[in-house]
């Protein structure tokens, strides 16, 4: 995991991308105190799911559940967390809540456009510190950590994947191109990413011959796919009413 004297960067990096989404407000577009309240309630519930889907993922990922027992759960709570299964569970509970809150505002875009650059921002944490370290490599841009072995910088292609990818979203959403459906288009460009990076991430590939995140990010792609293509064809009726600039 690297030298534990670092670590304070990868908080410095974490905190400056949820700066970030301050800057840059997401709730601009909603023009009502009740809309406003809706939307924090939903994002609460998101963030809650994505927490769990954050750990679940790990004692998958790197805890290999089910296949066999996992019992350090009291280690669970200081280890470390995943963006694949936050961002598959966050959505999931987001989905799951809105007709129980009966939520009728199309699902924010501003967000879906900060949140590559806030991701991509908490990977030059990681890199800092050597979590979600790649495999060893010879390569010309290969890096090395205290263990002296030369690594694929797997962190920097993911920084890189998101910043080109939040560059898209700002275009599209100037352009007001696949309203409603931008943290769709994320689920399915950044699961196709993220299974094939997995390849030279120093992951265990335990499941058929895949990490656990592979399987997390195939069925990222899936609800992506489906979630985009739902919202293209039959679009809810009041988003039409919504404000595009959500």
């Amino acid at each position: 995991m690297g030298d534990f004297n670092i670590y304070p960067a990868y908080a410095i990096m974490v905190l400056l991308g949820f700066a970030l989404m301050l800057m840059f407000p997401t709730t601009r577009g909603l023009t009502s105190s009740s809309e406003k309240q809706s939307y924090w309630i939903l994002q609460g519930i998101s963030l809650f799911a994505a927490l769990l889907g954050a750990k679940f993922a790990v004692v998958m990922g790197d805890g290999l559940w089910p296949l066999q027992p996992f019992d350090n759960w009291q280690g669970l709570l200081t280890s470390g967390r995943s963006i694949v299964g936050a961002l598959l569970f966050g959505f999931i509970g987001a989905e799951i809540a809105k007709p129980l809150l009966n939520y009728q505002l199309p699902p924010n875009d501003r967000f879906a456009m900060l949140l590559p650059f806030s991701l991509g921002i908490g990977r030059i944490g990681c890199l800092l510190t050597g979590c979600s370290r790649g495999l060893p490599w010879d390569g010309m841009f290969a890096i090395t950590y205290a263990d002296g072995i030369p690594r694929h910088p797997a962190q920097i292609y993911d920084m890189l994947f998101n910043f080109a990818l939040g560059f898209i979203f700002i275009a599209l959403y100037r352009r007001k191109l696949l309203h409603g459906r931008l943290f769709a288009l994320y689920l399915v460009c950044y699961g196709i990413f993220r299974f094939i990076s997995e390849f030279w991430r120093e992951t265990i590939k335990a499941f058929a011959g895949f990490s656990a995140y592979q399987w997390l990010c195939v069925v990222m792609v899936i609800v992506g796919i489906i979630t985009l293509a739902i919202r293209s064809y039959r679009p809810p009726p009041p988003w039409g009413a919504a404000g595009e600039n959500i």
